[in-house]
């Protein structure tokens, strides 16, 4: 079984790569983890993939000139791993559009809200002042706007009465670790595609195409 040879981007604790890191020890998962990048020294993270022998690299924002000169190498160091498919794992920085046009479609991103809504920073603090009774997680497909691209898969949380943005956080976190691995195999496998901006499902095309045609030739009547 060829695996996707998967590169993923952190910031910091490294939550989703371990969840991610778990997933890719069953034999049968679709993707691999390859290579693993962080733009901030001595994160968790990293230790996390150490301890699965996966090679790191740090490659700080802080030495760049630039975003797109700080993602020129971060791309550059992506292809020397071999890199095919690349994940946002927490990973605190936005891209620039020269590396989102690189990666286009090979590249995933998790937020912590039903996207479209309540997108960017201070998630929880969002849902709750908005008085919503449902939040959770998205996985998607990046694109140059921040926490756009069509849509992997969610997974929904309740909003409970006294909620905080940690308490709301915590269940949200739980729902990512979950939901970051199914995404990543619908994708790696080559379940889901992306086709018009909007996510398809094959397997369930292949499941609902016709045996027959749906509108028959027309018989010849001069026969």
């Amino acid at each position: 079984m060829t695996k996707v040879r998967t590169g993923i981007l952190i910031s910091g604790r490294g939550s989703n790569l371990q969840a991610l890191i778990e997933a890719c020890k069953t034999p049968a998962y679709p993707a691999e983890i390859v290579f693993v990048v962080s733009n901030v020294p001595g994160v968790l993270g990293l230790a996390h993939a150490e301890d699965a022998a996966i090679p790191t690299r740090t490659i700080s924002h802080k030495d760049f000139p630039s975003r797109q000169a700080f993602d020129a190498v971060v791309t550059e160091a992506l292809k020397e791993a071999g890199v095919d498919l690349v994940c946002n794992a927490g990973f605190m920085r936005l891209h620039s559009e020269d590396f989102v046009r690189h990666w286009w479609n090979r590249h995933l991103n998790i937020h912590p809200s039903l996207l479209p809504a309540f997108p960017g920073l201070n998630t929880h603090a969002q849902v709750l002042e908005a008085g919503a009774k449902i939040s959770g997680c998205t996985v998607h497909f990046v694109r140059p706007k921040m926490d756009t691209g069509p849509i992997v898969a969610q997974a929904a949380v309740p909003v409970l009465s006294g909620d905080t943005g940690d308490s709301l956080a915590g269940r949200v976190l739980a729902a990512e670790h979950c939901l970051y691995p199914h995404a990543l195999r619908l994708v790696a496998s080559g379940e889901v595609r992306v086709e018009r901006e909007t996510v398809v499902d094959l397997t369930r095309v292949k499941e609902q195409a016709p045996q027959t045609p749906l509108f028959s030739p027309p018989l010849d009547e001069g026969l």
